[in-house]
């Protein structure tokens, strides 16, 4: 986590007149794909959802997430904007993601068909680094969080 991260997080706990939890696990982000709309989305609390490759976890060796963790979102300028909060984690074949998590990632016409057709897009570029191919199959790690700050 950058300084600004740092500050951002210190700063909500100092707003709140609590401390923040001594083992809260935090972690600084942007969304992948047009970061400064899904920020958006999450903003006007349209979006309650993300996922992301299991295989990327594994590729890039980094740890799943986990209920209870607060991820500070940054826009595409590595400003951060908003605090969230996992709720839930499921690790999910892509071709079984509800109709229900679709809607609440809060994109597009918010549809299953809508959901698919640009996260296959997605992984599918996401994955060819790798050498590897998108199958329908494919693990997701799908999150869904609540927005516990927003920056003013």
């Amino acid at each position: 986590m950058d300084h600004n991260s740092k500050l951002f997080w210190e700063g909500y706990w100092k707003e709140t007149s609590e401390s923040a939890p001594v083992d809260a696990s935090v972690t600084a982000w942007a969304f992948g794909a047009n970061p400064d709309h899904l920020l958006d989305l999450v903003l006007q609390r349209k979006k309650t959802a993300t996922c992301s490759g299991h295989i990327l976890y594994e590729k890039e060796q980094e740890p799943l997430p986990k209920v209870g963790q607060y991820s500070i979102i940054l826009d595409s300028h590595d400003v951060p904007k908003a605090i969230i909060q996992i709720t839930h984690v499921d690790i999910i074949p892509m071709n079984q993601v509800s109709e229900s998590f679709a809607r609440a990632e809060g994109e597009g016409d918010l549809t299953y068909d809508y959901w698919y057709r640009v996260h296959k897009e997605f992984f599918t570029e996401a994955l060819k680094p790798y050498g590897l191919a998108f199958k329908n199959d494919m693990l997701l790690v799908c999150e869904r969080f609540k927005l516990i700050h927003a920056a003013l």
